[in-house]
This record gives C-alpha cells, structure tokens and sequence, in this order.
C-alpha cells in the first residue's frame, strides 16, 4: 500500500470509479467511538476481513471499534450505490449489513478474500466497484440532478418540477435511491453544509443565514434532530477525520465534477 495511506487516522482520495471516494482510517484512542453525521451516502466497508454495507444514516451513527481497526471504504455519492448492490437503499437505512446478506455468502466471501490477498485493499474496492459496473445499468442520470436541485437549496416542489417527476413519484424514487424522501435528503446536505462552513470559521448566525435556516435557533434544532448533539457538541466530539468521513463529498470539488456541468449549480 502507498505510504500516504499508512498510519494512522483518516484519508480520503477521488476514485477511479469516478462517483465515490475511497479512503482509509485507523480508529485510535482519540477518536474512537466518535459521532458519523448522516451524509446520504452508502459505504462499502473492509473490515476484519469482512465487506460490510454501511447504509445510509438519518441521523447520528456511533460505531463500536476497538482500538487499532483498520477500515478501508468506499464511498458512493447519494443515488449511486443501489443500482451497483441490487438493493433500494431504504432498506439499507441506518443499517450495517454483511455483503453476504445482500448477496450470497460465497460471492461475498470470495470478494473479501480477494481484497485480503492484495497489495493495496483501496485499489481492490476500486476494482471490485468498477467490475460490477460493467455488469449492471448505471445510476439514472436524473438522482444527480435531484441531489444538486436540493443542495443548492430549492424546495422539493421546486426540484420535483425541476426533473419532470410529481411530488409522489419524486419521494418514491427517492427512497429507493437515498433511503429518504427528499425532505430528509435536503434536510442532510443543508446539515453538512452548516457544519462545514461553521468548520471554516463562520459564525452560528452567518451559517444559518447562508445555509437556508430561518435563524440561529432553527439551526439549533435541525442539527440536534439529526445528530442528537447541539452543534457545538458535534464541533468537538466529531474529529476531523470523523467528519471528513460523513461529508460523502457532496459539497467537494470532487463530487461537483462529476455533477454538474460547466461549473453551473443546477441543471434544470
């Protein structure tokens, strides 16, 4: 394995499979048992030497690690990974699940011991990604647009009209390829935009403003519902490397390449 990926702690890096990031992290005595705030995402997870799906959250996830586990993970932006699993996420919701569950247990067993045997573990879940995409239809095109729609900020309505599907289709869709309906959707990505600007330095208030909260208090209670922590509590009790990991990339560089065309916020 390359020597940016050893020691300690989180790393991330853009895929190869091109609507993911891969990335690595050793839990240590600093951040173990450290929040991962809902994000929208899916993560396909080694650990133990066991691949494990880790749905997508609705709120808080607290994992139980020992001290030393070594996870290597990839991560799908939001709509990406059922079409790859063969699963609607809304039933990988706030779970964490055995690839054997979801597939059969000599395939999954087979993928894990690949990933055991190889030099480099990140690049074997790129390959492993990229294999099953040449195997089954891509993602529909139209959940990118949906997921720029409701992080630029636009109403479900809005972005419903945006895509050319009624409110009922929309949250059907969504469900399959979110685990939410788009309220919740929404809800998530203005969460982590809040967090990663008040990361930044913004103040409280000046979040809540750019983010589409109403006020301050608003703010207040959208991150307690989601998180169960006020937000200075998610300030200081999610490490960097924690938080890094809940951010999925929706807001990167590296996830609006793959988005949106010409550097525009929305395609309509």
């Amino acid at each position: 394995m390359d020597d940016a990926w050893d020691g300690q702690g989180y790393r991330e890096r853009p895929s190869r499979f091109g609507r993911a990031v891969v990335w690595t992290r050793t839990v240590t005595a600093l951040d173990a048992g450290m929040p991962v705030l809902p994000d929208g995402c899916i993560d396909l997870l080694w650990v133990g030497g066991r691949l494990v799906i880790a749905g997508p959250d609705s709120t808080a996830h607290h994992p139980e690690a020992a001290v030393g586990t070594r996870y290597v993970g990839m991560r799908f932006f939001p709509g990406t990974a059922p079409a790859l699993l063969g699963v609607p996420a809304h039933e990988l919701r706030d779970q964490r699940v055995e690839l054997a569950d979801v597939w059969s247990a000599a395939v999954a067993r087979r993928l894990a011991d690949e990933l055991g045997d190889a030099d480099d573990p990140v690049a074997g879940l790129e390959r492993l990604a990229l294999r099953r995409a040449r195997e089954v239809a891509p993602p529909d095109p139209l959940l990118r647009r949906v997921v720029a729609a409701l992080d630029n900020g636009w109403t479900v309505g809005a972005t419903a009209e945006a895509v050319g599907l009624n409110a009922r289709m929309l949250h059907r869709r969504s469900l399959a390829a979110f685990g939410y309906g788009p309220k919740t959707l929404a809800r998530v990505l203005r969460l982590q935009r809040a967090v990663a600007r008040v990361r930044d330095g913004m103040s409280f208030a000046e979040t809540a403003a750019s983010t589409g909260y109403a006020d301050q208090a608003h703010l207040a209670r959208e991150v307690r519902d989601l998180t169960g922590m006020s937000l200075r509590e998610v300030l200081t009790r999610s490490s960097d490397a924690v938080s890094e990991d809940a951010q999925c990339a929706v807001g990167s560089a590296a996830y609006r390449s793959t988005l949106l065309p010409s550097g525009s916020r929305i395609t309509a």
